[in-house]
This record gives structure tokens, sequence and C-alpha cells, in this order.
């Protein structure tokens, strides 16, 4: 997508400059399956689980009016597809080149394991706007996380194969990283962020481990408030140096003061989110939300979207009810899209 400001004219006849329109963000899980064995994940693939996959029919239909309503109302909507591992996904094929004729941006989360296949790749460069890949330390730390053998080398092998792609064909797609801090691997983010610049990935993220998905893990891996501050420390340096060499390292100050207030059990009470005029999160069953925290608690479905001006009011109606009839997670957000992790 071309960020460029573009000219615009006023009501009196001035041209200002004036910023392309926000993204409407959709994140969307579209399955529970997955092929490794993370202990701090709700997906590790030993849970012994029924694991729903989202009906093919009902998203591509939502695909179809997504591109209606872009094409109405000029802003853009970018479809990030999420697990479980998505590229496991039986529909992915089908339902991403769907999206792309749409005009729809697109992107998806990974693993990375299935990236050793050209046709993923193939898919990958020709179809998305970004690809986030889970990496969360070097081999040591890596892949007994994950229950994958050899699993550092093989993404750095398969990773870089992609950047070579991705420049041969001169695809736009944007290779991230996003890493997952915990206690005992926060010491060697800044060796593992370099590491990464030099695959080609382009962008970093970070969440901090949460306690939701595996409260058992949590405890003795949970970042502290010492961490934090180390965190707090290492990121302007580390920020202006991964800047050199043409990756941006993500995180505002408020989600670093949210992750520090997490780490003290500091609560943060949310009284009016205004969050899904601008993001909604859609899990494998199709309930929408404004973030991945509070699941059903809107009572909400694809299946109440129907129409183009549905999707127009169904942002205001989440932000009324949220409102009016709070769930409990509200009490104490834990959402990284309430905060700035993808600002400066």
């Amino acid at each position: 997508m071309n960020n460029a400001i573009t000219p615009a004219q006023t009501k009196d006849g001035a041209i200002v400059d004036q910023a392309p329109p926000k993204p409407f963000v959709i994140v969307w899980r579209v399955l529970e399956q997955c092929n490794l064995s993370c202990p701090f994940c709700a997906y590790d693939k030993r849970l012994a689980f029924p694991r729903r996959v989202a009906d093919r029919t009902e998203v591509n239909r939502m695909v179809r009016l997504l591109a209606d309503w872009q094409g109405q109302t000029n802003r853009p909507v970018l479809l990030s597809w999420l697990g479980g591992e998505p590229t496991l996904w039986r529909d992915l094929d089908e339902t991403s080149a769907l999206a792309a004729s749409g005009g729809l941006l697109q992107g998806l989360t990974t693993n990375g394991t299935t990236l050793g296949s050209k046709p993923v790749r193939d898919l990958l460069l020709s179809r998305f706007a970004n690809v986030t890949f889970s990496i969360d330390g070097f081999g040591g730390f890596h892949d007994p996380m994950r229950g994958w053998k050899g699993a550092f080398a093989k993404l750095r092998r398969n990773i870089t194969r992609l950047q070579e792609d991705k420049l041969s064909r001169s695809s736009p797609v944007i290779l991230r990283a996003n890493v997952v801090l915990m206690h005992q691997n926060l010491a060697d983010f800044p060796a593992l962020c370099r590491e990464l610049a030099t695959w080609g990935i382009r962008e970093i993220t970070f969440n901090q481990l949460g306690e939701s998905d595996r409260p058992e893990f949590y405890p003795a891996h949970k970042l502290q408030p010492g961490d934090v501050s180390d965190l707090r420390y290492m990121l302007p340096d580390l920020r202006a140096e991964l800047s050199q060499a043409g990756t941006t390292l993500l995180g505002g100050d408020q989600y670093i003061t949210r992750i520090a207030e997490i780490a003290s059990g500091i609560p943060f009470k949310v009284g009016r989110c205004g969050i899904a005029r601008d993001f909604w999160f859609v899990d494998e069953a199709g309930a929408i939300a404004p973030c991945s925290f509070v699941g059903r608690h809107f009572g909400l479905t694809i299946n109440d979207i129907r129409t183009v001006r549905d999707i127009a009011r169904l942002g205001n109606r989440l932000c009324a009810f949220q409102h009016e009839t709070p769930a409990s997670e509200c009490g104490n957000c834990m959402s990284t899209q309430q905060f700035s992790k993808f600002d400066l």
C-alpha cells in the first residue's frame, strides 16, 4: 500500500497535503490446528480438545462484502490471517486469491514450518502485504520451546530464501518477526534482532508473555519489573542500530509503559474502548470482538453482517456495547491494539 501523502482540495480551493486513510484491520483466526508444541500457547498440538476451523463459505462471503465496503468508502482493508497455524488452513489458497482479486490487503502470522514449500513461498510473495514469523530466540531457546528440532536453522534458511525470491520478483511483501518476550529470553533480544535483520526481516514487534493461554507456564517465565526496565533502557540504541540496517523495531512508549504495569500487577481499566472503529478480531466460529481477549462477550458474529451498511455500523455498535456492558477483561486490558505496539 502506498503511504505517501497526497494532495487534497479544501472548500476554498486551497491545496493541502492529506494523509492516506488508516487501514481497517481484521485479524481472523481461521483454525485452531497447529503442528508445534509451544508450552505457552493455547493451540499446542499436545493439548486434547476439538480443533475448530472457519467455514469457507462464510469467510468468502465476508471477503466479498469487505471488498464492496472498501470500494464504496475508499478505506483500505487489511485482512490478517491467524491460527493455530494458518498455512495449514486448506482454504488459504482459494480465500487469499479471492481477497487479492477484491483488492484487499492481506497479512499472515506463521510459525514458519511450511516455508520450505515453494508453493507456500510463492503464495506469500504474490498475495500478501506482510508476513509475520513467530521467532522467540536462537536455536538453544527457540527449538525446544517450539518442540521443533533444528527450527531456528530452518527458519534462517527458508526466510533468507524467501527474501531472495522477494527481491528477484520485486514483491512488495514486508517480512516481519514477532518475539514473545519472557524472563528467560530477554537478554538475547538485542542479538536476536540483529540476526533477524540479516535475514531480510524489515519490521520487528514483540509481546510480553501472556497469562491467559497457559496459566501454569506463566509464573516462572513472565517478565519481571527489572526485565522491563532493561527493555526500556535497551530500546533506543537498539532501534537506532537496526534502522541503519534497514529494519524497524516497533513498540511505542505507551506500549512499554503498559508492559511495565502488567509486570508490576497494575491494572488498566478501559471504560470507553474505541478500537472497534479501526480493528476487529474474528474467531474461527465467526464471533466478532474488538480484541481476542473478550471473545464472544458481544454476541455478534459474521452472520450479523449481511450488507455493506452492516459493516459501516458495526464498529459503533461494538464500541457502544463495550461502554455500556464492559467485559470483565476490560477491567484490566491486555490488548496490544489498545496501546502502541505498532508505533515507534
